[in-house]
């Protein structure tokens, strides 16, 4: 209503001087409009009016114009009004429409040789995209673009580079053609930035409804979650509604940060923005160069702008858009380039066209008056109007305005920066949630005690309890570096947290959702279910599923001297020396050798035998044995001896310094296989639904976790499962069982049992982390995980973690059995069967003395007479005569006899009792 009166004297004003110039004017240019674009239409006439009231620039000349608004959604439409223009005859035509007529009219133009200046404009207020007009080399490309081109993406681009986001989503409203930003999608793609796109209904507040009517309450903290990175590419109306209703619904908190672009965003936009959001605000808008001086204002050179549109103060001026801007100074800048052909009188009068006839010329005087315009240039509301080669506008310049981090409402604004295309960004962006200093802020700590990572160092009744471990140790250099404080408590039920039947949580993970901690550390797992309803910084340790199992008692074998070979094996080797005897005393037997003089070795079955196994206990003696298969079989039998005895001196050293590790389970499938041992993990904790989960997947390709399924299962989890970690460890260490769990606190609990009764083993491959949970939208996230990242960095994280994992304890993790250490001194046990063997060899030589003397002293008490000596030593001689294995059939000689015999050594008659005698 304000605007009314003014309008009205203009028109008065214009139909006036349209009545009186029209009809002798030399200038006429023409104009299209966008239906919508009424304001358009008022700077436009205003301009006119402006330059037609400066005598300096067109002298005694005015300016006509012809306006008409077309749908800008119909190109016919569009042409159709040109035509017509045309066929009035103008000198230019300035069209202020979208880009779906833009490329008609500049067909139209090309084929006229009508200079076109095109003003690309979009749907209320809505953020530009690019129109894609197919520019030429050629000399018949009459369109110019008065609006620099669409830099938007650029902008985002640098902006979100320089925030170093790697992880936004981008609302877009109804009106907003996304294909403007595909440049900036292909771009942060390629840097392995992560973006979600979603497009904002007009009815915001339904379009929220549906929000919380459709999601389940881990899906919305994961939406409130991406929403703490946003950009808006919308009109700033929209923007408002947006931002209001996101507020009011707790979607957002004071953490997040938003970025709003739009080159239609004024002041007066800003200010509303920023009253209305929570946390940081980044705007990107474009902006125009205005002059210092207040004075000069409105005066651009010898030319004077209209007050409505200059004074930042009027209503009008404050409400308008940026084409209204560029419209005025496209009239200024034809009002020149008129003044300019009027001065060098190459004026080219105007020309009736139609372009409905086939045969049609073009206007003659478009190519000069195109250069002509193409060459000058003004400065005017939008700073600096020239045109390039290319016929675009190259001046543009984006302001970057924000806020910082916050609660309250109606925060101060301040300029962050600058961008242009050509030397980039002017500033410094930064986005920093928090800042290191936390003094004076108190956390509540909610905890689970769990080895090595929490546990109670000092309790005193009466004063609060204090407690140590590996993750107290990243507390406190946190607490140290940030300068907060904590209490800290333990859960009420001393669980990690899990989902219950009525969508809860309990445990831990419980007191963070209710809002009853700031912050929870323990040896808490980073899944994907907890990560949907708390927060969790970056992992501080990596986890793995391990297994814990009692070390086998080392049993004493008084008899490990007889282990380097089977029991088989001894039997084969005992038979080989009795047979191997028998073989050389038959063969000893078939072919007699020739005994020495002052021989006494006989070749008895028990001389053999003896002789045999002297030489494979590598004890010698004497040889007696001079036939050649007598000696080849001797020859085999020792070489065998050798080879036997050197294998086992080898296999016996082995044995006595190295003890064989005696369990059969090694790693997490030699567990799964077997079913000897049971197994199982805590009820209900991140482990079991690990194990659970991969076990029932159709689609695990390893049956392994399938097999600890079925185990851990047994009786629907109660049969194997305990209700705490350390019920698990007694259960392991005073029964046949095995404990899953983590393999960081299994190890630390292997290294330190005083009995070294325990050992591990476990996944070598980390898929998941430790980390320190906080409340959902925590605004200590980031700044935790940036300190984190430093502790790693730097090696303090490895320094914590070899206080409660030494590399050198004084147990052996992974060794089944009390191994000896290679080299070390034998003990008793080691050599008990030798010394039995020993004393069994002495107890039995003993009894074989006393039965020896026994049977002597029972002889000789028995005097013999001289006719039972004489017939003793018949029935000798007649014996040795029946052991002669040649003896012959055919009636020998005494002197072939008594040589046979003096062979067998029976030729000694002072031995037998009198001279022998032929048979």
């Amino acid at each position: 209503m304000e605007v009314f009166p003014f309008l009205l004297v203009l028109f008065v004003w214009w139909s006036r001087t349209w009545d009186s110039a029209n009809a002798d004017s030399i200038i006429h240019i023409g104009a299209i409009f966008d239906e919508s674009a009424k304001k358009d239409d008022e700077v436009f006439r205003t301009a006119v009016g402006d330059l037609n009231q400066n005598e300096e620039i067109l002298q005694t000349e005015k300016i006509t114009f012809s306006v008409t608004f077309v749908d800008g959604n119909n190109p016919f439409q569009a042409v159709q009004e040109a035509c017509e223009l045309m066929n009035q005859g103008i000198l230019a035509l300035v069209s202020s429409i979208g880009c779906t007529s833009a490329g008609s009219l500049q067909s139209l133009a090309d084929a006229m040789h009508i200079p076109h200046l095109f003003i690309q404009r979009s749907t209320a207020g809505t953020p530009r995209s690019g129109c894609g007009l197919t520019r030429s080399n050629r000399n018949d490309d009459y369109t110019l673009s008065v609006r620099p081109p669409v830099y938007l993406h650029d902008v985002i681009l640098r902006v979100v580079t320089e925030y170093a986001w790697q992880k936004f989503i981008i609302f877009y409203d109804s009106e907003y053609d996304i294909r403007g930003i595909q440049e900036f999608l292909d771009k942060v793609s390629q840097q392995g930035m992560d973006v979600a796109l979603q497009k904002v209904e007009n009815n915001i507040n339904k379009m929220i409804t549906t929000l919380f009517d459709t999601m389940r309450i881990e899906e919305l903290n994961r939406y409130r979650d991406t929403l703490r990175r946003a950009i808006l590419v919308m009109n700033p109306a929209t923007a408002k509604s947006f931002i209001t209703e996101v507020v009011e619904t707790n979607l957002v908190a004071f953490d997040c940060h938003w970025i709003i672009i739009n080159e239609e965003i004024n002041d007066v936009d800003v200010q509303e923005l920023v009253r209305r959001s929570i946390g940081r605000l980044t705007i990107i808008r474009q902006t125009f160069p205005v002059p210092q001086n207040i004075s000069q204002r409105c005066f651009r050179g010898n030319h004077r702008i209209s007050s409505t549109l200059c004074d930042p103060k009027d209503p009008f001026a404050q409400n308008m858009e940026i084409s209204n801007l560029y419209i005025y100074d496209t009239v200024l800048l034809l009002a020149n380039a008129f003044h300019k052909k009027l001065e060098d009188r190459k004026w080219h009068s105007m020309a009736s066209l139609s372009c409905i006839r086939k045969n049609s010329k073009p206007w003659q005087g478009g190519r000069s008056m195109l250069e002509t315009i193409k060459k000058g240039g003004v400065s005017g509301l939008t700073g600096e109007l020239e045109f390039g080669e290319n016929g675009g506008n190259p001046n543009v310049h984006f302001e970057i305005l924000g806020t910082n981090y916050g609660e309250e409402l109606g925060r101060g604004v301040r300029k962050l920066g600058c961008w242009n295309p050509v030397t980039g960004l002017n500033g410094s962006l930064t986005d920093k949630k928090l800042e290191n200093n936390m003094r004076g802020v108190v956390l509540r700590v909610v905890t689970v005690l769990e080895e090595p990572f929490v546990m109670v160092s000092e309790n005193v009744l009466g004063k609060p309890k204090k407690y140590q471990g590996f993750s107290i140790d990243v507390l406190d250099a946190l607490s140290n570096y940030l300068g907060f404080n904590y209490e800290i408590y333990v859960a009420p039920d001393h669980k990690y947290g899990s989902p219950q039947e009525d969508g809860t949580w309990n445990g831990l993970v419980g007191e963070l959702v209710f809002k009853r901690a700031d912050i929870g550390i323990s040896a808490l797992t980073i899944t994907p279910d907890r990560e949907n309803v708390v927060d969790f910084t970056t992992r501080y340790m990596d986890y793995s599923v391990g297994v814990l199992l009692r070390r086998a008692e080392k049993t004493v074998d008084m008899f490990a001297c007889l282990a380097p070979f089977d029991l088989s094996l001894w039997a084969c080797i005992a038979g080989t020396v009795l047979l191997v005897g028998l073989l050389v005393y038959l063969l000893n037997w078939l072919n007699p050798p020739r005994l020495q003089m002052g021989s006494m070795t006989s070749t008895t079955l028990y001389n053999s035998m003896w002789f045999v196994y002297g030489s494979f206990v590598q004890q010698g003696g004497e040889v007696p044995y001079t036939t050649l298969a007598t000696r080849m079989m001797m020859g085999a039998w020792w070489l065998f001896a050798l080879i036997v005895i050197s294998s086992y001196t080898a296999n016996l050293a082995a044995f006595l310094t190295i003890t064989r590790i005696e369990s059969s389970i090694q790693s997490l499938q030699d567990l799964s296989k077997q079913t000897e041992i049971p197994y199982g993990t805590v009820l209900d904790s991140a482990v079991y639904e690990h194990v659970r989960m991969k076990g029932l997947n159709p689609f695990e390709r390893d049956s392994m976790y399938s097999q600890m399924w079925r185990m851990i299962n047994r009786s629907n989890g109660s049969e194997n499962n305990v209700l705490e970690s350390q019920a698990g460890i007694q259960k392991v260490k005073y029964g046949n069982y095995a404990f899953v769990w983590d393999a960081a606190v299994l190890e630390y609990v292997a290294i330190n049992d005083p009995d070294c009764s325990f050992y591990t083993i476990g996944n070598t491959v980390a898929d998941r982390g430790y980390g320190i949970a906080l409340q959902h939208g925590s605004p200590y996230r980031d700044v935790f995980s940036q300190r984190i990242l430093e502790l790693q960095q730097n090696g303090d994280m490895d320094i914590l973690k070899h206080k409660w994992w030494p590399k050198n304890g004084q147990c052996d993790l992974y060794s089944s059995v009390d191994t000896k250490q290679k080299g070390g001194a034998l003990d008793i046990k080691s050599f008990a069967g030798v010394f039995c063997i020993l004393a069994a060899g002495i107890v039995l030589s003993c009894f074989i003395a006393m039965l020896e003397t026994w049977w002597n002293k029972r002889k000789g008490s028995r005097v013999p007479s001289k006719e039972a000596s004489s017939l003793q030593n018949e029935t000798t001689i007649s014996e040795r005569r029946n052991a002669w294995p040649l003896r012959p059939c055919l009636k020998l000689g005494s002197n072939t006899w008594r040589s046979q015999a003096s062979s067998h050594g029976l030729h000694q008659s002072s031995q037998m009792g009198g001279p022998l005698d032929d048979p």
